[in-house]
């Protein structure tokens, strides 16, 4: 069994190799000669800073001695808290989650250091280093399960936060395993919170569970808004959510008509709409309020023209068409609609595809993110447009271009685990199977092999 020197007899080794005095090296790595001598003799504890200007004096990387230290000036030593914390923050910057998680463990054992970790997590979540964040704050979550605390909901707000990504499937289980905690976080969190919500589950075409929280949503804006209406002071202190309260109350209103669209239920749709049309309510006259009053009631435009199309009034094409052509971030979402209203009745739209068919091809061959939608989002839109565009020209025996836009979305699908729509490509390629070429049904082979590893 390999004996591996302790980190003082490691520096003393050096001094002799290097023909360096304590003195010397002390001037080199900027501590004074009693700090090197009482580290190397044994005689001083040793901080996380001082083994950092030790390491690095010596040439070695900033993490070499870390295992070590944890051994000999932690373990070894009653917790202190004030040692113990500049080493997890220098391990969640180094990367050295290993290094956290031994740390972590030991004081997990007694309650009184969750509130600390907690803090750690928050500053780890607020530097971007997201894997060393999510550990914490499964800790801090774990310890404080039986606590009906605000730390806890903030623990799990995060966790929510971090895990949304690609995988549809994750994100499911990341919103149920959130949902039960949002009441517990504080007003103006809970504004965020349920927006974030509501995003995923728009994403994930959840209708019933999207209906819930943005209810939800604009009976919490509205009550805030009303509380802000009572404290006109501005007090730059006062803790406030990432958009002022009204627009909360807006966007809760566009996703209702959303759900009711979706149900076909195009009449109350239309209430929802003239309601964030018309924000003259709204007393502010700054400029981040009238940008978004202004947004909204573009928002509102565009939607009754989706709202009338999806109806069955199909004479409104025109005006639509002339109407997003100069809106660049909406010319996608409006073609989708265009191409899911001709399949639903059954209409030719080929020069409405040709007059877009460079930014259609963009978006198909980069997958660019639209407008202000959320990544999730787009990636659904992705999904959901080339299908419908795979509809369109299945039905009118465009089997070639067909084929290639359902391809594109089983892909993009099995990458995203939305398992509902690759189920529905597989049905559709059943559906038309008669006429895929042999070349086109060994793509679909290698593609559906590559789903069924997928899921494996």
């Amino acid at each position: 069994m390999e004996i591996i020197p302790t980190i003082r007899a490691e520096v003393q080794t050096y001094l002799i190799r290097k023909s360096l005095t304590m003195t010397e090296f002390g001037h080199m790595i900027d501590l004074n000669v009693g700090t090197v001598s009482g580290i190397v003799t044994g005689n001083r504890s040793i901080s996380v800073h001082q083994l950092d200007r030790i390491t690095m004096g010596m040439n070695l990387p900033p993490d070499y001695f870390y295992e070590r230290y944890i051994d000999e000036c932690i373990e070894e030593e009653p917790l202190n808290w004030r040692r113990i914390s500049p080493f997890l923050y220098r391990c969640v910057e180094l990367g050295r989650l290993d290094c956290l998680r031994r740390v972590v463990g030991m004081l997990l054992d007694n309650p009184v250091y969750l509130p600390s970790l907690f803090e750690v997590a928050e500053d780890s979540f607020k530097e971007g280093y997201t894997e060393a964040a999510a550990f914490l704050y499964e800790n801090v979550a774990e310890g404080e399960k039986y606590q009906y605390s605000e730390r806890l909901a903030v623990c799990q707000y995060r966790l929510f936060t971090i895990r949304i990504g690609d995988d549809q499937e994750k994100n499911y289980d990341a919103a149920v395993q959130f949902e039960p905690y949002v009441e517990r976080l504080d007003e103006i969190d809970q504004l965020d919170a349920l927006r974030a919500l509501v995003n995923t589950y728009r994403s994930l075409r959840k209708w019933d569970k999207l209906d819930v929280f943005a209810k939800a949503l604009g009976n919490k804006a509205t009550i805030q808004y009303k509380i802000d209406q009572q404290h006109h002071e501005n007090n730059e202190h006062t803790k406030k959510p990432l958009y002022p309260p009204f627009v909360y109350w807006a966007f809760s209103h566009l996703i209702r008509a959303e759900v009711c669209d979706a149900n076909k239920d195009y009449e109350t749709a239309l209430q929802h709409i003239q309601r964030y049309a018309d924000l003259s309510w709204v007393e502010e006259k700054d400029k981040t309020t009238l940008e978004w009053k202004n947004q909204f009631k573009e928002w509102a435009t565009a939607n009754i023209y989706v709202n009338r199309l999806m109806s069955g009034d199909l004479g409104v094409i025109p005006d639509y068409v002339a109407y997003f052509s100069s809106k660049k971030g909406e010319i996608l979402p409006a073609i989708d609609n265009i191409i899911e209203a001709a399949n639903r009745y059954n209409i030719n739209v080929d020069h409405i595809l040709e007059m877009f068919k460079t930014e259609i091809q963009s978006f198909l061959n980069e997958q660019n993110q639209v407008g202000v939608y959320t990544q999730q989002i787009s990636s659904e839109r992705f999904t959901h447009f080339s299908r419908e565009l795979a509809i369109y020209h299945l039905r009118k025996g465009k089997f070639s271009d067909g084929f290639t836009f359902l391809f594109s979305c089983l892909e993009k699908s099995a990458e995203a685990n939305n398992r509902i729509q690759a189920i529905r490509c597989m049905r559709l390629f059943t559906h038309f199977k008669e006429h895929a070429s042999a070349n086109t049904k060994a793509v679909y082979g290698e593609l559906i092999k590559a789903v069924n590893e997928d899921e494996e």
